[in-house]
């Protein structure tokens, strides 16, 4: 589990795409922003659709997923949280030395309206607001700040000094790195499972496509307990994902490269792209190597979850 968190292990490596950075050229709102982010962080890896044969766009791009999952195997918690940062869009890296100096006095001037940790109080959220998430080093902020908004009741801090109001922003930045960068979260113990439940689970679950020497390799594979779960349950895909498509003018079939509700585009053996729009009467089959995991991420409780990582770092 996550510390502060709940138990969402199991969906650490589902979806996820860039969204802005903080030098101002988002279209997103922050508040719609920021609910990409969280999305992000929840589900980093492929989504998981629930409809028959559309999958979600974000399984079209499993390729730059997997490299990000991949590299992050041997990533020690600095990388990890770099590489969060960077494909998140959040920006530069907070200067904690200013924050920690900007603690105190966004407390002293500015919690009793947004917060002690500028999650909103009588005044809004600030981890969402556009003009923080737009901010990079104060250059937004500080002239915002010295000048307020009397007539909205927020004071101007005009007898502050530059470095202070940097120091505020970069309070600010800290409080959004520490909500949207699910790299800088602290991983607790995660062996509280069962292990003897977790086996029956697998002979159960998952010998229809894997043999016990799997598992041993799986298990082997992964040098923590929480990547040992993260990919047991959504592996890299190492086996492209086929679409067999039949319409009026006969059948095609190739690897897809990118599926919607809408449309699905293929690459056909000889190497042409295809696109087909999904209009009635167009027929799709799609064979996905992963579609047994992600039936199962779809049922698995959380005692499960750990039952099988229990039972799988005991084949290490």
């Amino acid at each position: 589990m996550l510390e502060g968190d709940s138990d969402c292990l199991a969906l650490n490596a589902l979806c996820g795409r860039p969204v802005g950075s903080r030098d101002g050229s988002r279209e997103e709102s922050g508040e719609s922003q920021l609910r990409s982010l969280i999305c992000a962080t929840l589900l980093v890896g492929s989504a998981v659709g629930g409809v028959a044969f559309v999958a979600t766009p974000e399984q079209s791009q499993t390729s730059a997923h997997e490299g990000v999952q991949e590299k992050s195997q041997t990533a020690n918690p600095t990388q990890r949280a770099a590489a969060t940062r960077a494909f998140l869009g959040l920006g530069a890296e907070p200067d904690k030395a200013a924050a920690e100096r900007g603690a105190p006095l966004f407390a002293q001037n500015c919690a009793f309206c947004h917060g002690p940790n500028a999650r909103g109080a009588t005044g809004p959220n600030l981890i969402t607001s556009d003009k923080v998430l737009a901010d990079d080093k104060g250059e937004h902020l500080m002239p915002f700040l010295r000048k307020g908004i009397l007539e909205k009741g927020m004071p101007a801090f005009a007898t502050m000094s530059d470095q202070q109001l940097t120091d505020i922003a970069e309070f600010l930045h800290l409080q959004v790195d520490d909500v949207a960068n699910r790299g800088t979260y602290h991983v607790l113990n995660i062996l509280v499972g069962n292990a003897t439940e977790g086996k029956a689970y697998v002979e159960s679950h998952c010998m229809g496509c894997h043999t016990a020497q799997t598992f041993a390799h799986i298990a082997g594979k992964y040098r923590s307990p929480e990547q040992l779960q993260r990919n047991w349950i959504w592996p890299v895909r190492d086996e492209d994902m086929t679409a067999q498509i039949k319409t009026a003018d006969g059948t095609i079939s190739g690897k897809v490269t990118q599926i919607s509700d809408f449309r699905i585009s293929l690459v056909t053996e000889p190497g042409e792209a295809k696109s087909i729009d999904l209009v009635p009467g167009v027929e799709v089959q799609i064979h996905d190597p992963l579609v047994a995991h992600e039936q199962i991420v779809m049922k698995l409780r959380n005692d499960e979850m750990h039952n099988v990582t229990a039972y799988f770092e005991t084949l290490k």
